[in-house]
C-alpha cells in the first residue's frame, strides 16, 4: 500500500497573477537584466523571491515599487 499525502480539501488559487522572471521584469521597467540584478544586490529594487535556483518577482509587487519607490515625471 502506497502512502498518500494529505491535501486541503479545496485547493485555493494564488492570489496574484504568474510570476514574472528577471527579463519580464526588466522589460516592464524598460531596463536591463543587469541593472535590476544590481539593484536587488543594493536592496534597492523590487522584491523578488527564489524559486529554486530561479528568481521570480509578483507583478503586484513590482507595480506597488514601482507607484512608492520611483518619482512620476511631470
Amino acid at each position: 500500500m502506497t502512502a498518500q499525502r494529505a491535501f486541503p480539501a479545496q485547493a485555493t488559487a494564488p492570489d496574484c497573477e504568474r510570476l514574472w522572471t528577471v527579463k519580464e521584469v526588466a522589460d516592464f521597467l524598460g531596463i536591463s537584466t543587469a541593472t535590476l540584478h544590481q539593484w536587488r544586490y543594493l536592496g534597492t529594487g523590487p522584491e523578488a523571491y527564489r524559486v529554486g535556483k530561479h528568481l521570480r518577482y509578483n507583478p503586484v509587487v513590482v507595480r506597488a515599487w514601482l507607484d512608492t519607490s520611483c518619482r512620476r515625471a511631470t
